[in-house]
């Protein structure tokens, strides 16, 4: 019964179940790993190893048993024991292709990507049909870059399994990384995922909100409330909102906190998790707190919780941040964007209402760091070092190529690329390789991995001139940090809204001079300010003073604005009677 109440997505049923079965055969291994492994769903860690280790201690050649402990440790964030738990699995059952896959998933975290390549493919020859474990390889080679293989691999995943809606979210997540597809293509597959999700929902035709509130209840659908791109979006806007005129209410789709988490949280009335609550009672539970407006801030990232928009539990629902293209959804009613990423001839690209808030779509909490910017340091060395700190999959061949152009055109001039990815040996070696296709050899790159600290690698930008920024998938933190560090970014305009970010970006930085048409006109811009260290190092000195007073940075100004386009937004909806 505890098994079917798990199914039947009804987790907290399954662990009073399976805990009567504990009670009446306490010496059953199986039932302790089951109910371990639905204490992790609904992410009680210490709970699902205690039982995880209990399944093991009454057996301990019950291989899923220590495959599921792993999965519990990797949950906590405590890879080394994760990996471990999955090997004893394997050595078990060598067969074992949920150890395999798990496996997999460790070593990506451990930034392993091609070991966690490796196991993924060896799940594949064991199963072919293995649909999360193509997912998982899929993920993995966009990790590294591998742009058009990860596409064949989420695409192989869903004609295993046309309703798998993670791997649906992760092809459209990769489309965004490539320029290969027109946005029309991507609309077409958007609406695939948005027919899907529908299917099993039953949307709701009346709700509980109020109907003429004195302030909106606004509920925020996210698994990043924390230490992450869209938590430190969130913060400064969420600390300066009016709470006579929003009241905000937490959904998170993932339980990890952390000292961000601790900050916003006395800012929301409510703080209500999602994980391990299946779709229909997600949407029963933010129905029945009345919410007029919910806001989705992952779009199709990782941890969105999409299925759940599907069923309306809100009379409006608005689409913000997280990744800034149509979610394909026709219950998603607006997605919020600015008069610079959004021109009218783009429209088109959404099944959402545009709602254009005033400047910018979005605000950058000023950084907790005492970092200084320090001179340019051209001028010390006489030689030019351009940077690029987002992730490695943003650099596809085009960027490289024009990267390579310019480092060409710019004698002596070095680049500085720091991400993640390089922390991986392999990686680096390939990454040079890819350079010297182009003519550039290894000691015009410096590949750094990723820095623990938040000072330390916000110091790193001290060691950069000008900063180049990928396309079509522009960076938006780390352009953002760039600046605040007084360093420009170099960035191309792009033909839908998240490419364009980088433009809106410059803008209001008040750098629309760095903002280029085509890579020919990138490589022309960066030689021209390459050469002209004077006004660069000028730049650099008040570049931090102009950003913080503009509209990237300005968080109580922002607030205002975010403030109005929700009540306009609920307004508008009342008055075409969308609601």
């Amino acid at each position: 019964m505890g098994v079917i109440a798990h199914k039947a997505g009804k987790p907290r049923l399954a662990i009073n179940l399976i805990g009567k079965a504990i009670e009446i055969q306490p010496d059953v291994a199986r039932f302790h790993a089951n109910r371990g492994e639905m204490f992790r769903l609904l992410g009680n860690l210490d709970a699902a190893i205690l039982h995880g280790e209990q399944a093991i201690k009454l057996s301990p050649d019950f291989a899923i048993a220590h495959s599921n402990l792993g999965i519990a440790y990797f949950d906590k964030k405590n890879y080394v024991r994760a990996a471990l738990c999955q090997q004893k699995a394997l050595t078990l059952d060598p067969a074992l292709v949920q150890a395999l896959n798990n496996l997999g998933s460790i070593k990506n975290e451990l930034k392993d990507f091609e070991g966690a390549i490796a196991c993924f493919r060896r799940v594949l020859e064991l199963k072919p049909d293995h649909a999360e474990a193509m997912n998982n390889l899929g993920f993995a080679l966009l990790d590294t870059g591998q742009f058009e293989a990860a596409i064949t691999n989420f695409r192989g995943a869903l004609e295993i399994d046309p309703g798998y809606t993670d791997c649906h979210s992760n092809l459209l997540f990769a489309l965004s990384y490539t320029a290969s597809h027109p946005p029309s293509y991507y609309l077409e597959q958007a609406r695939k995922f948005g027919r899907n999700v529908s299917l099993s929902a039953k949307r709701f035709s009346s709700w509980t909100a109020t109907e003429t509130p004195e302030r909106l209840r606004v509920g925020l659908v996210s698994g990043d409330l924390r230490s992450h791109s869209v938590g430190h979006f969130l913060e400064g806007l969420i600390t300066h909102i009016d709470p006579a005129r929003i009241e905000l209410y937490a959904y998170p789709t993932l339980l990890a906190e952390d000292e961000l988490t601790a900050r916003i949280r006395p800012c929301f009335s409510a703080w209500k998790p999602l994980q391990g609550i299946g779709d229909e009672a997600a949407a029963r539970l933010i129905h029945s707190d009345g919410i007029h407006i919910l806001l989705d801030l992952s779009g199709h990232t990782a941890r969105n919780r999409l299925p759940v928009f599907a069923w309306k539990p809100a009379p409006v629902q608005v689409s913000w941040l997280g990744l800034p293209a149509t979610s394909g959804m026709a219950e998603m009613d607006y997605v919020l964007a600015d008069p610079h990423v959004m021109p009218p001839e783009y429209e088109g690209h959404f099944l959402e209402n545009i709602w254009r808030m005033p400047e910018c779509y979005l605000c950058l909490t000023v950084p907790d760091s005492q970092v200084k910017v320090a001179t340019l340091p051209a001028l010390a060395g006489g030689k030019v070092t351009f940077g690029s700190f987002n992730n490695l999959s943003k650099m596809n061949d085009a960027v490289v190529s024009v990267w390579s152009s310019i480092l060409h055109a710019v004698p002596g001039s070095r680049l500085l690329l720091k991400t993640k990815q390089l922390n991986d040996p392999i990686l680096c070696e390939k990454t040079r390789a890819r350079f010297a296709t182009c003519g550039i050899t290894p000691n015009r790159l410096m590949l750094n991995g990723l820095i623990a600290s938040s000072d330390e690698h916000l110091d790193e930008y001290n060691k950069v001139d000008i900063a180049l920024d990928t396309f079509p998938y522009p960076g938006v933190t780390t352009s953002l940090e760039a600046l605040w560090m007084g360093v420009p970014v170099l960035c191309m305009q792009g033909d839908r809204l998240l490419p364009r970010t980088a433009g809106s970006i410059a803008i209001n930085a008040g750098l629309p001079d760095w903002i280029a048409s085509d890579a020919e006109e990138y490589v022309a811009l960066a030689v021209k300010y390459a050469s002209d260290l004077e006004s660069l190092s000028r730049l650099r000195t008040v570049l931090r003073k102009q950003v913080l007073t503009s509209p990237l940075f300005d968080a109580p100004r922002f607030a205002h604005n975010f403030e109005d386009a929700l009540w306009g937004i609920w307004r508008q909806s009342d008055q075409e009677g969308s609601r």
